[in-house]
């Protein structure tokens, strides 16, 4: 303060023709002495720490008379006090609480030093840019450290990071407290630690740290211990705490302030009690004054001093200007109060509403003046640095800095960056970690979630804490810790990883695959066993087991089968417009013209036997060959009505399955008409039936050759087919159902084939003496 107030009165600018005074007191750390020191510079009074000391001005001369602006207190809690006992305005170098931005409760205080809002809020900000979502806290039980932790939760919130306890600090108790604290931390999966608190705390925390040997945590300190050199020496500190990054009030060097110091001597300073003291100590000598007094006031003083003793040689902690940060918010404490003082006097043209002059003099400053021109200031410092007021505040400023450890094990403090309000700028790789690499260290409660999965938050946890859930059939994520996932679009399905949608593939049975080419040979061998059985009754035309019951029915029958082995081809192969029309049509027309000569060959045969009874004669006339065509005629026709009124109204069109799970999508022909499907099932199910009641009913004809026996058993297993057709192609999936119908057509059209055909062909090809008319038509 002194050099910076020495400095202004030599600047030819800054207030030229006036003076700048000052008072110090020391108020020995105390709120009381603060508040007494503060009263007696605003009354023209004296007061130290020693009530037998009276103050001196820069020359050294008492005083009497009040200063308008006081600098200091150096705490909160002392700032807050005077600016509430005090009219003059207070300016804080070293007074962070976010409360004493309140200019209704604290209207006549500045401070040269950011609110700890801005310091919480940039420690966020890095926690987020490192990916710490999993951290503890340890704060003093104060407004320092509570509010700090609260506008850190504030800032992260939604940001996906977590406290895994708050550990609170009691001065009163530090080491219990700070035993509490170590075992938080110990128990803790949270890597990094926020240490909200004073140095000589966080020296006790280290301390109980190293007793439970806890060493591989990641500490982040609060500017009020992150450039502690008590903390950087101590010994433990390198073994529990190395890598420590931290903010810390921002640093400026001041130019010529190395030299000032250096230049310093008690004879040239005879009232500067605090020089004469350094001095002892750091010669272990007492200075002559310059009036040739002793300067001491111990009883048992140090040998005199030879004179020739400078500070130009030493090189210790108060020497040291490289990093100037409490003193440079001093520096421009001073720099501030004097650019409104000099706002105040120079305004020759400023008058009052009374013709009176607005401007205050060098004798007679005014408080109320002073702090409407500190509200106004906007001025750049000697170093080069804008300055103006924010309310109390000034802009928020930090440096970020990084204890390294040194190549003899020794920690240095290293500046690896800084924040100007929201911008941080830093160069990551200049950090040194606690582990000694250059790569960040994790600290998750939970390991992130990759693409495909999904966060599942614990019940009863933070939300930093879940489990990943892989996402479902048809869904991604495609982002890493995704809270949850998205369903593809109707055509597109998830891949494998379940982190892109792809086009979903359309599937059918086709006639190159393994099921296709199975399902058509069976059919073409069906073909060509019906054909071979139609040559077989061509060229055995005349014979009686060909010619009986209606030869022109069997060649019929054997057609319709060809026509049913053909049929199941459509289902096979892509479906189109056509094919899916013209199948339905084809199985259903088919089917019915195979039962339909079935039924009339039963009811023939049913007629014949009633005929041969007395009186029933003229039954047979009723049945003849013309009867028996018209009766498959009309019942064929039956079902061609069906089906032209079914396609015609609404057809069965080509359709992708996408109700079916998973990358490939059947393209099935779409029954959209479900009516139209069961008519036709239907009528052939009635036509089955039918046929199979007659053809049980004539199933004890007394006949060697009763073909009713035949037709019976066709009968049976053609229903039991169709019967079990119907769950299975309810519950078949995908193309499956297709080969379900195909199975279901072959199989009936097999079981038709060898029922029927087959005992005649063995008595026509194998046994040829049975084929006489004498020996079918015995009992």
């Amino acid at each position: 303060m002194v050099f910076a107030v020495e400095e202004i009165n030599r600047s030819p600018r800054l207030l030229p023709g006036v003076t700048l005074g000052y008072h110090i007191h020391d108020s020995c750390a105390l709120h009381p002495w603060a508040t007494q020191a503060a009263l007696s510079l605003v009354s023209g009074g004296g007061s130290t720490c020693d009530p037998a000391e009276t103050p001196q001005d820069g020359s050294g001369e008492s005083y009497g008379k009040g200063v308008p602006l006081i600098i200091g207190g150096a705490s909160s809690k002392t700032a807050m006090i005077l600016s509430n006992v005090l009219g003059p305005l207070s300016m804080s170098y070293q007074s962070s609480c976010p409360c004493l931005s309140d200019r209704r409760r604290y209207p006549n205080f500045f401070r040269t030093i950011p609110s700890d809002i801005y310091q919480a809020r940039a420690i966020a900000r890095l926690a987020i840019h490192f990916k710490w979502t999993w951290i503890g806290a340890v704060v003093a039980n104060n407004d320092y450290g509570l509010v700090a932790v609260k506008v850190f939760q504030e800032e992260s919130e939604g940001s996906g990071v977590c406290l895994s306890f708050v550990e609170t600090l009691n001065r009163e108790n530090i080491v219990n407290d700070a035993r509490r604290a170590a075992l938080a931390i110990k128990a803790s999966s949270a890597r990094v630690i926020l240490i909200f608190t004073w140095y000589t705390d966080v020296r006790e925390l280290f301390l109980q740290l190293a007793q439970l040997n806890v060493t591989d945590r990641q500490f982040f300190a609060s500017e009020a211990w992150s450039t502690s050199g008590d903390l950087l020496q101590h010994p433990v500190t390198a073994k529990v705490a190395s890598g420590v990054l931290g903010t810390a009030i921002r640093s400026s060097p001041i130019v010529g302030f190395e030299d000032y110091l250096r230049s310093l001597t008690p004879s040239r300073r005879p009232g500067d009690y605090i020089l004469r003291d350094f001095w002892e100590t750091q010669f272990a000598c007492t200075p002559r004054l310059s009036d040739g007094t002793i300067a001491s006031d111990h009883t048992a003083s140090p040998p005199l001093c030879r004179g020739n003793e400078s500070l130009q040689g030493v090189d210790n902690l108060f020497m040291d200007t490289s990093q100037l940060r409490q003193a440079y918010n001093v520096y421009l404490a001073v720099y501030a109060a004097a650019h409104a003082l000099h706002d105040s006097l120079n305004c020759p043209d400023s008058f009052s509403g009374d013709g009176s002059s607005a401007c205050s003099s060098p004798a007679n400053v005014k408080p109320v003046e002073l702090m409407q021109r500190l509200n106004e200031v906007n001025f750049t410092t000697p170093q080069g640095e804008r300055l103006y007021f924010q309310g109390a505040d000034i802009p928020a400023k930090y440096d970020l800095v990084n204890w390294q450890k040194s190549p003899d094990g020794s920690l240095k403090l290293v500046l690896i960056g800084r924040v100007d309000g929201y911008e941080i700028l830093m160069n990551d790789t200049a950090v040194q970690w606690h582990s000694g690499s250059s790569q960040a260290p994790a600290s998750t409660c939970s390991e992130g979630c990759p693409p495909g999965s999904r966060m599942a938050i614990r019940k009863g946890e933070p939300v930093c804490c879940f489990d990943c859930i892989p996402c479902g059939e048809g869904q991604i994520s495609n982002m890493t810790n995704s809270p949850n996932c998205d369903r593809c679009p109707l055509e597109f399905w998830s891949n494998e990883d379940h982190t892109v949608c792809v086009l979903r593939q359309l599937d059918f049975l086709a006639f190159n695959e393994t099921l296709g080419i199975t399902l058509t040979a069976v059919a073409v061998s069906g073909t060509m066993v019906t054909t071979a059985v139609f040559v077989v009754f061509i060229y055995y035309r005349q014979t009686p087991v060909v010619r009986a019951n209606n030869s022109e029915l069997s060649f019929l029958l054997l057609l319709s089968l060809n026509l049913c082995f053909l049929c199941s081809l459509l289902f096979i192969g892509r479906p189109a417009v056509w094919t899916c029309r013209f199948q339905q049509a084809a199985f259903g027309i088919s089917f019915v013209l195979s039962v339909s000569c079935l039924q009339v060959k039963t009811i023939v045969v049913l007629a014949a036997f009633r005929s041969a009874r007395p009186g029933a004669e003229a039954l047979m006339k009723w049945f003849g060959p013309s009867q028996q065509r018209g009766s498959v005629c009309v019942f064929t026709c039956i079902q061609i009505i069906i089906c032209i009124i079914w396609l015609s109204l609404s057809p069965p069109q080509p359709k992708p399955d996408y109700d079916t799970p998973g990358l490939k999508v059947t393209l099935k022909c779409d029954m959209i008409s479900v009516v139209g499907f069961s008519l036709v099932l239907g009528y052939i199910g009635l036509l089955a039936c039918t046929c199979l009641l007659l053809a049980f009913l004539a199933r004890k004809l007394p006949d060697n050759f009763n073909e009713a026996k035949l037709i019976t058993f066709s009968m049976l297993i053609f229903c039991a087919v169709w019967v079990a057709f119907v769950p299975a192609y309810i519950s078949s999936p995908g193309k499956y159902t297709v080969a379900v119908e195909i199975f279901a057509i072959l199989a009936s059209s097999y079981g038709l084939l060898f029922c029927i055909f087959a005992p005649k062909c063995f008595i026509i090809l194998v046994r040829p003496e049975r084929n006489t008319k004498k020996y079918l038509m015995a009992r």
